[in-house]
């Protein structure tokens, strides 16, 4: 049986599957075009039927040129006969004027990449910079009134810091005690005094030692408000702070030295040791082996990293010292300078798992005045820092030997050029003991 339709070599059946045949054929089949690309046939020739001119058994089909299968003038037009895609000549498909099919991606915009990344950066930067600025602004314990401090001398050149270590065991537990040596004692001492000057000739930092002998002059209670005429009573300077806090200890100074102190800056036992620990340890050449059992000093001789515990027990050792509380205020001044110098370092302030922490602990544990800011501290920190780095100058305050009460009597002459120099911010020539 064969199923081609008419035309084709061997059937001879004429048009069996014409239209209106009961065949099941479907009629698609009768139907089917294909595309033949080329000349259109000649006039007259059948597209069916004829004998065929082909040898393979492949009927001749119809031509689609012009439209292909319709008379000219039938208005259709495929589109295929000219290789467009869509029916435009200027569309982007194969042969297009582009010869592609997309327009290519633009290159990325590196200045205005650049820009955004740049803007984004200095917010971030300014946002962070400014909360930080107002948490740590919040932080500080301005518990000191110096307003209340009464015949002030005239302030000079340049900015005086009254630098303050305490024995204040102020939120410390009976383990942190015991741990760091402090005892239990009440109420609060001095364990170190230090003037820093800072000006345009550099930093000076001058120990007080707390043996030194002075007079109490006449003061205003701090709480009290009560006027307190001065008697002559000559004591130890330290006695100043235990009778009427910073205020009376700003006064006793400001009074027998004839310098302006501009801020006060007080540091306790535990917030000490905290700073050290958040720096990570503080690196110090110890000049000889160290050990006393009163403060719980057990180091040796040479350079090492001292933590909190091991630095505060540095800084209160005298008994262990040839020079005892002169030895003991020289050790103190190193270790702080050492201290700004390792907290102004880059692994420290560039680095917000160590600086926060270090931030949080110190401004914890300290007291200062009621006009001290964060820029105040700041030069303080960075003057400290000048020290150790041999930008200033460090020394105690000049001495006379003892006074008849068994205290320290500093040398008059030299404390009054001293005092002249620093008034003035001129550089200071006055050694000191």
């Amino acid at each position: 049986m064969n199923d081609w339709p008419e035309g084709f070599p061997g059937d001879n059946r004429g048009s069996r599957y014409g239209r209106g045949s009961s065949s099941a054929r479907p009629e698609s089949a009768r139907v089917m075009r294909q595309v033949r690309r080329g000349p259109a046939a000649s006039p007259g020739q059948a597209a069916y039927g004829g004998a065929p001119p082909y040898q393979g058994g492949v009927p001749q089909q119809p031509s689609y040129v012009d439209g292909g299968g319709y008379g000219p003038g039938d208005g259709y037009d495929s589109g295929y006969n000219t290789g467009q895609v869509y029916g435009s000549p200027g569309g982007r498909g194969p042969g297009g004027p582009d010869d592609g099919w997309y327009e290519p991606r633009p290159g990325p915009n590196w200045r205005r990449r650049i820009k955004v990344t740049t803007i984004t950066v200095v917010t971030v930067l300014v946002v962070t910079s400014v909360g930080t600025y107002f948490w740590a602004d919040s932080k500080l314990n301005r518990d000191v009134d110096l307003s209340k401090v009464i015949d002030r001398p005239e302030a000079g050149e340049g900015t005086n810091y009254l630098i303050v270590g305490s024995d204040s065991r102020a939120g410390m537990s009976a383990e942190d005690k015991k741990r760091l040596r402090t005892g239990s004692a009440e109420g609060k001492r001095t364990d170190s005094m230090m003037i820093l000057h800072t000006g345009s000739n550099g930093p000076t930092l001058v120990s007080l030692p707390r043996d030194s002998n002075v007079t109490i002059p006449s003061y205003k209670g701090s709480d009290s408000g009560k006027l307190y005429p001065a008697t002559g009573r000559q004591t130890k300077l330290n006695a100043a702070y235990s009778e009427d806090g910073p205020e009376l200890l700003v006064r006793t100074v400001e009074a027998n030295t004839g310098l302006h102190i501009d801020h006060y800056v007080e540091i306790g036992f535990g917030g000490f040791a905290n700073i050290v620990d958040a720096v990570g340890g503080v690196e110090m050449d110890i000049p000889q082996d160290i050990k006393d059992t009163k403060s719980g000093a057990d180091l040796k001789k040479g350079k090492q990293t001292l933590n909190g515990e091991q630095a505060l027990a540095f800084v209160r050792t005298r008994y262990a010292l040839r020079g005892s509380d002169l030895d003991r205020t020289k050790n103190q001044q190193k270790f702080l300078s050492a201290l700004a110098n390792q907290v102004a370092t880059p692994s420290t302030v560039l680095n917000p798992f160590k600086l926060y922490p270090t931030m949080g602990a110190g401004l914890d544990s300290l007291v200062v005045d009621e006009d001290m800011g964060l820029f105040d501290l700041a030069s303080m920190f960075w003057a400290m820092k000048g020290v150790s780095g041999g930008e200033g100058k460090s020394m105690n305050m000049p001495l006379a030997g003892n006074a008849p009460n068994g205290n320290l009597q500093w040398n008059t002459a030299k404390v009054k050029t001293l005092v002249n120099q620093l008034k003035n911010d001129e550089k200071v020539t006055v050694s000191g003991n």
